[in-house]
């Protein structure tokens, strides 16, 4: 169980990190390396996620779309000093639950 809860982790840091340098790139004027960096975390990322051991792409993706909610609003809290509402919250813990249904709910 750590293991899977690691590399979510892992690949939600990686896409998000990859995201944000190419935001900041971009948007914010930081040199084009900042860019290739990111890209790289990117790259990284669609690695990491291979590792999962569901069985299932879709399943595992569509899990990670509920993490990365979650650690989006925390990187956002954390990097860019936004501090999410009570929305924000209630928000990520209903895409929790809805990981959780997703990856947990016994199957045949």
């Amino acid at each position: 169980m750590f293991y899977k809860i690691a590399l979510f982790l892992f690949a939600g840091i990686a896409e998000i990190g990859g995201g944000y340098l190419i935001w900041l790139w971009l948007r914010e004027g930081k040199p084009f390396y900042w860019g290739i960096f990111g890209g790289v975390a990117l790259a990284l990322y669609g690695v990491i996620a291979t590792f999962q051991t569901f069985p299932s792409f879709g399943r595992v993706y569509a899990a990670y779309g509920g993490v990365f909610i979650i650690l989006s609003v925390l990187w956002g809290w954390g990097i860019d000093k936004k501090t999410p509402d009570l929305y924000d919250w209630v928000g990520a813990g209903i895409c929790l639950v809805g990981v959780s249904v997703m990856l947990f709910a016994p199957r045949q």
